[in-house]
């Protein structure tokens, strides 16, 4: 089907693991980072007495979905993670020994990390960290000291490597100048940046990164019109087979230490053209739908961010001062996408001077202008459930308000969200104004506080620097990868 399936002359069909090999595949998960009441490390019980019971003690992400009130399930966010520990279960492999030395070593650095991320989660009583030039406001973080020590290993030991199989435009680009540009920056940034966590050698890597743009898939193999997503799922399954067949990687693992990006809403439709890859493998997508199969516990949120050219928008590079009042409560502008786009401009398009609402923005106005003179900006999802507006509003330091059903926030496994945004249920959309009115002056002032210490995480530099959002994806990538043990 592929140019990348001829040039290497493979078309082998993989045969369907039987279920004893499947049960050996296990995965322990980082308990619930960051939850103030579950624990008082915030960042898991790293101080717990169940080391006793199991030698390496690992974290898990255990989530609990909010509810609404109605019962049904709505958005994972950050403050409802909670905290457990569970012994790690190991994925066995029958492979020479001298690769079986390496995974021991890996493995054994792993550990290190972890015991040294407990011990750093232990210590909540800090309002600053300052080492080695490093500034972290510990205010937007469920535990900075726990965050700053897990980052630090990543620097420290984090190995990535990328699959060169695979041929232009598809595999190893991806798109730089749209609403999907976080897709094809972090390809790009992996694929040629001058980081520290590519690696050749791919027997010392942690993780494998499939540099495939779901993007470019649709735009080269999609028919328009037709809805159908069977070329993007036999693509992936292709590319799945040729790895497989081709390296021990994948099947050591079935996938579980690998990992796929992409920002395109189709993102989670063409990863299950792999059964291994979405259920399995660590999928980092824009469209972090937890009610859709995202898994929080195993896959990564990837924030949205529209480049026109490639760039941020200057008018957002630099956003008033805090002692300039604005003039407008809040703002949105947006077409009619979803089901909770209608509900909101149907109480408050055209209704109050103070709610700056449209579907389409007068001519006479500008929407970063709009954002720039607004104290809170909304950001209700729309077909899917990410968008790019929350991104936006963080470097306008407008306010974010969430409204949006089953959204599992970036990097909300180390943010707090609840310090630089708020989170407005969708049956409280008609309360809008009398919610945000009663934010007294001082958590605003907080909130925006947030918002200028959390902007550097949400921040595409090119070339890349630390803490930006690259490094913060590719931390999430390795928060996970710390639960999986091979050996």
């Amino acid at each position: 089907m592929m140019a990348m399936m001829k040039r290497d002359g493979v078309t082998v069909w993989i045969v369907s693991l039987s279920s004893v090999f499947a049960a050996s595949i296990a995965i322990v998960f980082l308990i619930g980072f960051f939850s103030d009441k579950a624990n008082v490390n915030g960042f898991g019980p790293f101080n717990s007495s169940y080391e006793a019971e199991f030698d390496i003690p690992t974290v898990e992400l255990v989530t609990t979905a909010a509810r609404t009130r109605d019962g049904e399930s709505r958005a994972v966010i950050s403050s409802e993670f909670s905290s457990k520990l569970k012994p790690t279960v190991r994925v066995r492999i029958s492979h020479p020994h001298t690769c079986r030395r390496q995974n021991s070593k890996l493995e054994q650095g792993l550990a290190v990390a972890r015991a040294a991320i407990r011990k750093a989660a232990s210590n909540r009583n800090v309002s600053l960290i300052m080492k080695n030039s490093d500034v972290i406001s510990t205010a937007i973080y469920r535990n900075a000291g726990a965050f700053y020590q897990s980052y630090m290993e990543m620097e420290r030991r984090f190995k990535v490597y990328v699959y060169k199989e695979g041929e232009l435009p598809i595999v190893h680009d991806g798109p730089c100048k749209d609403i999907y540009s976080s897709e094809g920056r972090f390809i790009h940034e992996m694929e040629h940046g001058n980081n520290r966590f590519r690696t050749t050698n791919a027997k010392a890597a942690h993780v494998y990164f499939m540099p495939f743009s779901v993007t470019w898939m649709v735009k080269y193999l999609y028919k328009p019109k037709t809805y159908n997503v069977t070329p993007l799922k036999e693509f992936v399954s292709d590319y799945v087979r040729l790895i497989s067949r081709k390296h021990p990687f994948w099947n050591k693992t079935q996938g579980a230490d690998h990992f796929m990006l992409t920002c395109h809403d189709w993102g989670p439709h063409a990863s299950s053209g792999n059964a291994f890859l979405y259920n399995t493998s660590i999928r980092v997508l824009c469209n972090a739908n937890s009610s859709e199969g995202f898994d929080p516990r195993k896959d990564v949120s990837l924030p949205e961010i529209h480049l026109y050219g490639g760039n941020v928008n200057p008018k957002l590079l630099s956003p008033p001062p805090s002692n300039i009042s604005r003039l407008y409560l809040a703002f949105f502008a947006g077409g009619l996408h979803g089901s909770i786009r209608p509900i909101l401009l149907k109480h408050w398009k055209g209704r109050d001077q103070d709610l700056h609402i449209y579907e389409y923005l007068p001519k006479d106005q500008d929407y970063y202008n709009s954002m720039l003179k607004s104290k809170f900006c909304l950001c209700p999802s729309g077909y899917e459930v990410a968008s790019p507006r929350i991104v936006e509003a963080i470097y306008a330091e407008c306010i974010p308000v969430i409204l949006s059903d089953h959204y599992v926030l970036p990097f909300s496994d180390v943010l707090n969200w609840d310090t630089f945004s708020m989170h407005i249920d969708i049956l409280e959309i008609p309360r809008l104004k009398e919610i945000l009115i009663a934010v007294s002056e001082d958590k605003y002032l907080r909130l925006k506080e947030g918002l200028r210490a959390v902007r550097r995480h949400f921040v595409l530099n090119r070339p890349a620097k630390r803490f930006d959002m690259f490094h913060m994806i590719l931390h999430s990538v390795w928060l996970r990868r710390l639960n999986l043990r091979v050996g």
